[in-house]
């Protein structure tokens, strides 16, 4: 027993030894496609924050840190914090979360979507101009609705954890250039969510890289307690540098 568990702690420490480190960030501009809300979802009003209420464009801040462990298995960890505020007024009376706001009165709706994600993800394609890796997220959703005016506010939050298929793929298809695809997404009868960005990468130097893309970010769920759908788009620009 003593032999097979220092083997086990050679081999550990024997890959973790040739791990390499990643850190990734991430900003640019978020808008809303679309964000449809029915709070609760059994007897609350429907309405729709992108299409009534202004959205202005909103920076964002994502950051992710990968260790490789060896060439097949990688390990990833990200912090993806989302905020974006609308302001507007309704054209009716809106019942949200057991309270009434007034129909043509100015009114507040902040909308937030963190998310905390580890990600184990393996390499099955692992070529010099080709990598493609299939992997499984676990996902804390830190999420909340808010609507206020000058005379009622109310408020959803709902944390949750929430589990997801990983995708990714990365195509030297010339020179320093890279097409990146990389995706968090599972679909269930209780909801859905994906988090997709599809970019072009440019790599000066061996370990540095820079990266320009779109993202998307859709899903919701739709239960008794909450009805809310919505889609985010991103202009992603972003940066990763390997230790």
């Amino acid at each position: 027993m003593k032999t097979v568990g220092a083997l086990l702690l050679f081999m550990c420490c024997n890959i973790f030894c040739q791990a390499q480190l990643t850190l990734d960030v991430e900003s640019g501009a978020a808008t809303f496609g679309y964000n449809d809300v029915r709070i609760p979802g059994a007897g609350g009003s429907f309405f729709s924050i992108s299409d009534e209420l202004d959205h202005p464009i909103q920076p964002y801040f994502r950051g992710r840190m990968q260790l490789d462990l060896g060439k097949r298995h990688s390990l990833l960890a990200l912090y993806a914090p989302l905020t974006i505020n609308s302001h507007g007024a309704f054209d009716r009376d809106i019942a949200f979360e057991g309270q009434t706001f007034d129909a043509n009165t100015n009114t507040d709706v902040s909308w937030k979507f963190n998310s905390y994600r580890l990600s184990y993800q393996f390499n099955i394609v692992a070529k010099e101009k080709l990598t493609f890796a299939l992997g499984l997220t676990g996902k804390i959703r830190d999420a909340r609705i808010a609507l206020s005016n000058a005379a009622v506010s109310a408020e959803k939050t709902n944390v949750g954890f929430v589990p997801l298929i990983r995708f990714y793929m990365d195509w030297n298809f010339v020179s320093n250039f890279h097409l990146i695809l990389d995706c968090d997404a599972l679909a269930a009868p209780q909801g859905r969510a994906e988090d997709v960005l599809l970019a072009v990468a440019y790599a000066p130097v061996e370990k540095l890289r820079f990266r320009l893309g779109y993202r998307l970010l859709e899903g919701g769920a739709n239960n008794d307690e909450v009805y809310n759908f919505s889609a985010v788009h991103y202009l992603a620009l972003g940066a990763s540098y390997r230790f």
